[in-house]
């Protein structure tokens, strides 16, 4: 069991606060704290670049925005929470009338005290997140009352999409992805958990001197980063045929897993078994469309069977996609518990062997090997898997290169052991 407590805590609190989005400075000074863990390379896309069906986006920073009164008080600060303006939202400097303001205020459906998180990546646009409070005090004004509106945002055409990489090798140029996403601004289960986490996952498989595959490990933001990887490194991606996506991995909740999109993949069972060794009641999700990276990695171009393990996964708990995903919501222990099972995870995967019978034509005379029974015809086959003779014959039948031990255990019904 590894201890990074007190050094996720530590990162914990100099990440929460800064401006991260699908590009930008904020992203690119996250990589370079996650450098002091391990030494990821921090590489740059250009914008404009087609990737597949998308285009890496102008790049977007943004240095203060706010909303004031008429007697100049100031109503939404940016300053405050960088959650209250609408990522991407374009620069703005104008006086408006209250109902040219209000088709841009946004709050959360369901927790008045929440300010909701809201991005418009690919539609030109501007907005503020507010609580309800924020919304009736402005909406309530006097009909004609006006307000003083800023966004000092800056779009960068000849600007870039920032992310990180390390590879570790192993024995074998086999390669397994881990991969995590790093747009998400002051919200700590989604996903400055998974960002930490990552760091420190890496840091431990830097320290193993026997690892059998080699890891290739990304920080993206989600969705363009991922896809603009994949257009980059396509040759790479496509010889992958495992990973893991770390997401949502520090909140107070459950843990639970996302199979991948084949769930009777080795890599799901490894999970159900690391979970059911630690006692942990969790929760199993089904693969779906929706979610993080890996549905990009296991679109149809790549395959990538890759799980994930959560606590408090991504749409499931109350506070997702808002400001209540703060730092009293996660901790470094619970991010450090999450961080020990996907290791298990891994150190089980590296052990786990497939087998080739190497007579492929018909059954093994077992005889001749001394692995049947003397006298013959007088074994009835049961409906369970019981004698060791059966246990060989199904060896024998499934150990085709393609099958793993803890796949065959399961599907024969007999313990491994």
């Amino acid at each position: 069991m590894v201890d990074y407590i007190n050094k996720i805590d530590k990162y914990l609190k100099k990440l929460f606060p800064l401006t991260r989005s699908i590009t930008g400075n904020g992203n690119r000074e996250t990589l370079r704290y996650l450098k002091e863990i391990v030494p990821l390379e921090i590489k740059e896309l250009k914008s404009g670049t087609d990737v597949y069906d998308w285009k890496i986006p102008r790049e977007w920073n943004v240095e203060n925005a706010w909303i004031k009164d008429k007697n100049g008080n100031v109503l939404i600060d940016f300053m405050e929470s960088n959650l209250h303006l609408v990522s991407y939202s374009e620069p703005i400097n104008k006086i408006l009338k209250l109902s040219e303001l209000k088709n841009h205020l946004h709050k959360h459906k369901t927790i008045p005290e929440a300010i909701p998180y809201r991005t418009s990546y690919y539609k030109q646009d501007w907005g503020f997140c507010v609580t309800h409070d924020q919304y009736d005090e402005i909406c309530n004004r006097d009909p004609d009352e006006k307000f003083h509106v800023l966004i000092d945002s800056e779009f960068n055409e000849n600007g870039s999409l920032s992310l990180g990489e390390l590879i570790i090798p192993g024995k074998s140029k086999k390669e397994f992805l881990i991969s995590t996403y790093i747009c998400h601004p002051s919200m700590a289960n989604d996903n400055l958990s998974g960002t930490i986490m990552t760091a420190f996952m890496a840091k431990e498989l830097l320290n193993e001197s026997n690892l059998f595959y080699t890891y290739r490990i990304i920080w993206v933001p989600e969705t363009i980063g991922a896809i603009a990887y994949s257009f980059f490194n396509e040759k790479n991606i496509k010889a992958i045929n495992h990973g893991l996506e770390v997401t949502t991995v520090g909140g107070r909740g459950s843990i639970g897993y996302k199979q991948s999109f084949d769930s009777s993949d080795i890599l799901n069972l490894i999970i159900e078994e690391v979970l059911k060794n630690e006692n942990i009641d969790y929760i199993k999700y089904p693969f779906d469309i929706h979610g993080s990276d890996e549905r990009q990695f296991s679109s149809i171009g790549f395959r990538i069977n890759m799980p994930l393990i959560t606590k408090d996964k991504y749409y499931e708990y109350d506070y997702y996609h808002s400001s209540l995903d703060d730092l009293n919501y996660v901790s470094g222990k619970d991010i450090n518990k999450t961080l020990n099972l996907y290791l298990k995870t891994i150190k089980t995967f590296e052990k786990e062997s497939l087998y080739v019978n190497k007579l492929n034509f018909c059954e093994a005379m077992l005889s001749k090997y001394d692995l049947y029974p003397k006298l013959g015809a007088a074994q009835l086959p049961s409906k369970k898997v019981s004698s060791d003779k059966d246990i060989i014959l199904w060896l024998l039948h499934l150990c085709d290169g393609k099958y793993s031990i803890s796949q065959i255990s399961k599907k024969i019904g007999v313990s491994k052991i």
